[in-house]
């Protein structure tokens, strides 16, 4: 599988925006058309797009349904969800929508037999989030930080049949000061599961240093202020992981 070099949306207030470090208030808004701004990173090459429902993520339950529906309609590309899918209905009503894969966060944490049963229903269209700080598991759209390491979920999450993790270093996300290289590799090593980075990824020598750590589970980066702010092109960072040949 090559590596992917996945968009990120993120939803809140009907408007894709981003967040500094998932701080609600740190708001930036890119675009008051969701299927719009999914279209045009279809356009410029992506072959995946991450969608985050951030008001679902805080309020524990989707609120951009209809907007995730719309997006995948409008795409030929993959897609996938998280944010605030704490029902097993939650993950009923993406899959029926075409979302390719759903990721759970919170609901993880919380509860490893159904997480289990959950892994064995929908497979590869099931992904886990582990978002971290300084090693941290957090939950609840990253208001909370509990005690559990980062590599110690994944882990579990990977003994009890998970196919993908996506883990983001939530210190680094939206800081375009580069990804959390030496966690990325610790948790890679940890598992045997796939593998997707997320946070400060900002330059083609950032998705560089992703790919040159040569981690065979590994399988892509999702980017997200960076390409908004034009810090970077998507077909930059497609070119840098081409020339590592990964």
């Amino acid at each position: 599988m090559s590596f992917l070099v996945i968009p990120a949306i993120d939803l809140k207030g009907g408007r894709c925006v981003r967040l500094q470090q998932g701080v609600a208030s740190a708001e930036t808004v890119y675009s008051d058309d969701p299927v719009a701004m999914a279209r045009y990173w279809q356009d410029q090459g992506a072959q995946c797009l991450h969608v985050v429902d951030l008001d679902g993520a805080f309020q524990g339950q989707p609120v951009h349904a209809d907007t995730v529906r719309a997006v995948v309609r409008a795409l030929s590309i993959p897609v996938e969800i998280g944010g605030g899918l704490r029902t097993d209905a939650h993950l009923d009503a993406m899959v029926q929508a075409g979302v390719a894969r759903v990721i759970l966060g919170t609901r993880a944490c919380e509860n490893e037999e159904a997480l289990q049963r959950l892994a064995e229903r929908f497979g590869e269209r099931l992904a886990v989030g582990i978002d971290a700080r300084q090693g941290k598991v957090q939950v609840k759209g990253w208001t909370e930080t509990t005690g559990t390491e980062a590599v110690d979920l994944a882990r579990r999450m990977c003994r009890l049949g998970v196919r993908t993790l996506i883990y983001t270093d939530t210190a680094t996300d939206g800081m375009l000061k580069g990804p959390n290289i030496p966690g990325v590799s610790a948790l890679c090593e940890a598992v045997t599961c796939q593998v997707v980075a997320s946070g400060g990824v900002a330059s083609a020598a950032h998705m560089a240093a992703l790919t040159a750590l040569r981690k065979p589970n590994l399988i892509g980066a999702i980017v997200g202020k960076a390409l908004y702010d034009k810090t970077v092109t998507l077909a930059e960072l497609q070119q840098a992981v081409a020339r590592s040949g990964c």
